[in-house]
């Protein structure tokens, strides 16, 4: 069959055909919107306690993480002396008080010790955990001599620092951290203050060190960039997955240029 070569005519379409068009449109995005809220994966929710309790030498405070009435870990800071009171010694330590529950930390010549971790630091499966009593900080002095005490260990004197924690919860793996200052004294004595702690309430989720309320599925970094992404439209959901594709390439171009 011979074509015809001049313009094509420009079909009109009836307004019943025009309101099914919309109709079928507005469906789309009802069902497109109802899929991705589906989709979704539950978010973070971390149950955060602040607090103010001095650890003072010979006196112990408990960490319930997770407020269930159990509790989980314990900081005790410990001050004899010894040789009839020559030597005074002391040292900030942290137990875990439930089976499975260990700390970050790291293994020294003579005894373990928990590691002071900055905010932002990610507690969570890869750390290196360790059960058992953990040294903070530690200290002491020659009565004899009356000479300066000396303190030492990851904890001495650091403000603001975080314990990196695993705990277990029915038989399942949660990660937490606990906040403290520490003070070296002039006579070897440390104190410790707690200024509150967290948990992740999802199973083997990681927990940012500092982080009071979820989500927190970023990286550390992520809480730098200030700027909202622009959310898809109704449109874009209606459109499907190429819509989606393109709005995503969109959201990555957007974070460069920042």
């Amino acid at each position: 069959m011979k074509r015809s070569s001049g313009p094509r005519k420009t079909a009109k379409l009836s307004a019943s055909f025009h309101q099914r068009l919309n109709m079928y449109a507005l469906a789309a995005s009802a069902t497109g919107v109802g899929m991705f809220a589906l989709a979704q994966p539950a978010e973070a929710k971390i149950v955060y306690t602040p607090a103010h309790k001095q650890i003072a030498p010979n006196n112990t405070v408990p960490i319930d993480l997770n407020n269930d009435g159990k509790i989980d870990f314990s900081i005790h800071d410990s001050f004899t002396c010894t040789s009839f009171c020559e030597y005074i010694v002391g040292a900030i330590t942290v137990l875990p008080t439930r089976q499975g529950n260990e700390i970050v930390g790291y293994a020294g010549r003579s005894r373990h010790y928990a590691f002071a971790l900055a905010a932002g630091v990610r507690v969570g499966p890869q750390g290196p955990f360790l059960q058992g009593n953990e040294v903070m900080a530690y200290g002491g002095y020659d009565a004899g001599t009356n000479t300066v005490g000396y303190c030492g260990g990851p904890w001495k004197n650091a403000r603001n620092r975080y314990l990196g924690l695993k705990f277990t919860k029915e038989g399942k793996i949660h990660y937490g951290w606990a906040r403290l200052s520490d003070a070296c004294l002039k006579n070897g004595k440390n104190t410790a203050l707690l200024t509150g702690y967290a948990c992740e309430t999802i199973p083997g989720k990681a927990i940012i060190a500092g982080a009071t309320k979820g989500p927190d599925d970023g990286e550390p970094t992520a809480s730098l960039n200030t700027s909202t992404p622009e959310p898809a439209t109704l449109g874009a959901l209606a459109m499907g997955a190429p819509a989606l594709e393109i709005w995503r390439r969109k959201e990555t171009q957007e974070v460069i240029r920042q």
